[in-house]
């Protein structure tokens, strides 16, 4: 989705999400793709704070949990990232494209913190898009959280924690350093941005990834 498209109702006008499975290194496999600067990917004039270590390659997923075509993706990305080779370090960055977007960043990093965010980010989305549940509240959030059978003291003192709130400020200001347009999107290496809107597709957008990071590579 557009960030603009999030003042309004959701879905209008919208990105459409690809969700099937693109493998990693399909983009140098298809003779017929071309990287278009500009078009597929923005480069960005200073580049974004990364915490990859030398020699890795950080890619950069932002998300919103209340974004369908977010959700429409999860299956896809989720693949990419499981055939991704061992130079690459992917990590998942919630969005806060408005302060109604703060409790489900912070549901993402509690999970995380508590080591349930592999298990349960999957189970937030299908809460969300199937069982059609709002969590846009902190009082929601940690209902449902008490309902997922976490411990409700633990979870609540991850959810409103120091640490937490650092991770969201620093989502936050990773977002912007990407310039982030609309979700899903994609950083690569501090380096590149693309997301559906430049690509044509999600799909597509991880092709684009794909041919970025061997152009990293190369660059080494």
């Amino acid at each position: 989705m557009l960030r603009r498209q999030f003042t309004s109702a959701i879905g209008a006008g919208a990105l459409l999400a690809g969700a099937s499975a693109v493998s990693l290194g399909a983009a140098a496999q298809t003779p017929a793709f071309r990287l278009r600067p500009g078009k597929d990917f923005i480069e960005l004039e200073k580049r974004a704070p990364v915490e990859a270590a030398a020699g890795r390659i950080e890619v950069v997923e932002f998300f919103w949990y209340s974004c369908p075509h977010c959700n429409a993706f999860e299956p896809a990305f989720e693949a990419w990232v499981k055939a991704a080779p061992k130079d690459l370090v992917v990590q998942r960055v919630p969005v806060g494209f408005r302060d109604d977007f703060a409790p489900q960043q912070r549901l993402f990093y509690a999970l995380e913190a508590l080591g349930r965010l592999e298990s349960m980010h999957r189970k937030v989305f299908h809460a969300i898009h199937n069982e059609r549940q709002t969590l846009n509240r902190d009082d929601l959030v940690l209902a449902w959280a008490e309902r997922q059978g976490l411990d409700k003291a633990r979870f609540t003192e991850a959810y409103q924690s120091f640490a937490v709130g650092t991770k969201v400020r620093k989502a936050n200001q990773l977002q912007d350093a990407y310039r982030v347009e609309g979700v899903p999107a994609l950083g690569i290496a501090g380096r590149y941005y693309t997301d559906g809107n430049l690509a044509g597709t999600m799909d597509r957008a991880l092709l684009v990834a794909d041919a970025l990071i061997a152009e990293v590579r190369k660059s080494r």
